[in-house]
């Protein structure tokens, strides 16, 4: 059971951290305190060395001057020293008896010392063993060999020591840290928290709600700012979502109470109506309804993500003069297209058709005299222009009039049979291929500017 809770703690970010970082604490120390160790013992064997290589350099210049005096002094009383003569006898030593064997027999050098660590010695009860060194003097009875030991134990038993205080120091440091640190992520970790609990909290009908924000510009105050953010796009396309499918239900509602208003009046005389004057108003009722219901479903789709959406290489002035040649043919006013020149750009042919058309279809109905068409490059992008010599768009409804299912009172009500969607899917349109439209005033009239960038 203590396992299982422990892997479902180890799941939290703060509890990760904790262990993570705890575990490079502890290996960072564990390496600290070996280094620490073997940097100590290589300064405590330097020590004993120095004072064994001094002691043993004074005896054999004593030798050869013929001033031994046994029993030699060393440095502790843990060391030793011995002259041995060329016969292997031991003529002077100290503080061990001068009848113990000789120490050693590894040759010496006359000028420099030599040194070995040895741990079998006679009579040495020191079981860390000895760093001996020796050295030759030549006597007036011969050359003698002078060994000096210095006993490693007193090394040994700081080590030992300093072992024992790392062993009790260092887990208590562990346990400080990850106490440390688990308050501090835990600090560090409750905006996050907050942040998700009101996220939590947050439903579809809740959407005015926001996340608390840090008073800090860091990670978390970003993500705290960029939450909201998301929000606020969630919220305005709920909100925009409610309208339209209000407005949507609005527009249905129109001409299926006039179809079956038309159904219950023929019905209340059956002999007496004319059922082929009712059939042509349904019809017409019902070409109403497609066309409102396949302008929802094109402005769905055009408002609908990027993804597996396809664009290609278009010309956009053959859109352009062929969408022209088609309206013309209903249009109550001519089409000049005289202004228009070479544009290619990328986006997709299907969605730029239809955004001409239906600026075409809007000027014509709003058109006295004619209708005039621009195309051609425009500051690094290309701009498509539509001017229509009719009564103009009032300034406070320029911005408006794209909005879906857009009423005015003035001259650019929609026509009769129209589904107010023409200028919301040209923008939904124009939008996604990452341009910009506009109505600026036509002097007479109202000329739509479109911008889009170039396929350069």
């Amino acid at each position: 059971m203590s396992a299982i809770s422990s892997r479902l703690r180890l799941r939290t970010v703060r509890a990760r951290a904790t262990a993570l970082a705890t575990l490079v604490v502890a290996a960072a120390l564990t390496i600290g305190a070996l280094g620490l160790v073997f940097l100590l013992r290589m300064e405590l064997v330097k020590d004993r060395d120095a004072a064994a290589e001094t002691r043993v350099r004074d005896l054999a210049s004593l030798a050869e001057a013929g001033a031994l005096q046994s029993p030699l002094t060393v440095p502790t009383d843990d060391d030793f020293a011995q002259v041995v003569d060329a016969s292997g006898t031991v003529i002077a030593a100290g503080p061990v008896p001068l009848e113990t064997p000789p120490v050693a027999s590894f040759p010496a050098d006359r000028n420099e010392p030599t040194v070995r660590t040895l741990t079998d010695v006679p009579d040495g009860d020191d079981e860390e063993g000895y760093r001996v060194w020796a050295l030759r003097a030549d006597t007036d009875d011969g050359p003698v060999t002078v060994y000096v030991g210095a006993s490693l134990s007193s090394v040994e038993e700081t080590l030992a020591t300093l072992q024992g205080l790392l062993a009790g120091g260092l887990p208590v440091l562990l346990v400080a840290f990850a106490g440390t640190a688990w308050w501090l992520l835990g600090r560090a970790l409750r905006p996050v928290e907050q942040i998700r609990a009101e996220v939590e909290r947050i439903s579809g009908d809740e959407l005015h709600r926001r996340v608390p924000r840090p008073q800090t510009d860091d990670e978390i105050g970003r993500l705290a700012a960029t939450m909201n953010t998301m929000l606020d796009r969630l919220q305005a396309a709920s909100e925009q979502q409610r309208t339209f499918v209000a407005d949507a239900a609005h527009e249905l509602q129109s001409p299926l109470t006039a179809l079956r208003t038309q159904l219950e009046v023929a019905l209340v005389d059956p002999t007496g109506t004319d059922w082929s004057a009712v059939a042509r108003a349904a019809l017409g009722d019902n070409a109403e309804l497609e066309h409102l219901v396949r302008d929802l479903l094109f402005l769905a789709r055009v408002e609908e993500s990027d993804a597996g959406r396809r664009t290609t290489l278009v010309d956009l002035d053959d859109v352009v003069l062929e969408e022209a040649a088609r309206v013309g043919t209903t249009s109550p006013v001519p089409i000049d297209t005289r202004g228009v020149s070479a544009a290619p750009i990328r986006g997709s042919r299907e969605e730029l058709a239809r955004m001409t058309r239906n600026l075409l279809e809007n000027a014509c109905r709003h058109a006295s005299a004619q209708v005039v068409v621009g195309l051609g490059e425009y500051d690094g992008g290309v701009r498509l222009a539509v001017h229509d010599d009719g009564a103009g768009v009032p300034v406070d409804e320029r911005e408006r009039i794209f909005e879906r299912f857009f009423r005015s009172d003035r001259a650019r009500a929609r026509d009769e049979g129209r589904t107010g969607l023409g200028l919301a899917i040209v923008k939904a349109i124009v939008l996604r291929s990452g341009g910009s439209v506009q109505v600026e005033d036509g002097d007479p009239g109202a000329r739509f500017v479109v911008i889009l960038p170039s396929a350069a």
